[in-house]
């Protein structure tokens, strides 16, 4: 019998960690194991009121339960945030592909981000963090609001800043006194000797103006377009790709993506809009 690709796995809310003043993390525990690749989506359905596609900011080594971080920005998503530990969900997927963590072995990894796009990241330098001697640094550029707009700030501000092997600096756009670092948008601290740019990729992934940036800089700073892969995230919607709301040119972001490189989409006009 073939499996319904539309019917959820049923799973719960058991926790729910508010990160900044729009933003929270679900921990989800489903029925049976879900494994994923750091990168891959779900669709998180509220039952009765709809789905959404979001990128699990949990490690893939974690089957048991799932963390999804969640921007309150429409329908679904401010209904989740109202919800309590408790509250019946469900999750159909893994889809699309992920990171190709084996193929930056012996390389530098440049990652880029901003706001809520630190939700793949997370789970991305979580996987990265657990077999960080294969690559030769880890070098991340992350971007917020303010300094209460970052999120995951235990981790971000502490334990990620004493790791061997990464390296982390933040800037914020607008700050009050008692921030010490960066006040600039992210493009300000990328630097063309951060990283050996021969032997490096580079990731980026956050809002659109944010990425479309961040890439024009790297690209300037001489990395190849296939070296700099994108979290192309906007507009999925059934995520199997039959109802083509996400296509970029030729790709289904759902199936071919999210994550693409830079070579994959560069012809095509307003892949930011």
């Amino acid at each position: 019998m073939v499996k319904n690709p539309y019917q959820p796995i049923n799973a719960q809310i058991v926790d729910i960690i508010d990160e900044s003043p729009t933003i929270k993390s679900f921990v989800i525990e489903p029925e049976e194991a879900i494994s994923f690749k750091t990168g891959q989506f779900v669709e998180l359905t509220l039952p009765g009121e709809g789905e959404a596609p979001f990128t699990p900011s949990s490690s893939p080594n974690q089957t048991a339960q799932m963390e999804i971080t969640i921007m309150k920005a429409g329908h679904v998503t401010n209904l989740l945030h109202a919800c309590q530990k408790g509250q019946p969900v469900g999750i159909r997927g893994p889809y699309g592909n992920g990171y190709p963590v084996d193929m930056f072995a012996g390389k530098e990894i440049y990652i880029v981000g901003g706001g809520v796009g630190l939700a793949p990241i997370r789970s991305l330098l979580l996987t990265l963090i657990s077999r960080i001697k294969d690559y030769k640094r880890v070098v991340c550029r992350f971007g917020a609001k303010t300094p209460e707009d970052f999120i995951y700030k235990e981790t971000l501000f502490g334990q990620w800043q004493n790791i061997d092997g990464l390296e982390i600096k933040l800037t914020v756009d607008n700050a009050n006194g008692k921030w010490k670092g960066n006040i600039g948008v992210v493009t300000t601290i990328l630097k063309s000797d951060d990283v050996n740019i021969q032997n490096a990729v580079a990731i980026v992934c956050g809002p659109p103006i944010m990425m479309k940036f961040a890439t024009f800089d790297l690209v300037k700073q001489g990395f190849k377009p296939e070296d700099i892969y994108l979290s192309m995230e906007k507009n999925m919607s059934c995520g199997i790709g039959k109802c083509g709301h996400c296509m970029v040119g030729k790709y289904y972001v759902c199936k071919d993506g999210p994550v693409l490189t830079l070579k994959q989409l560069k012809e095509y006009p307003d892949i930011w809009d």
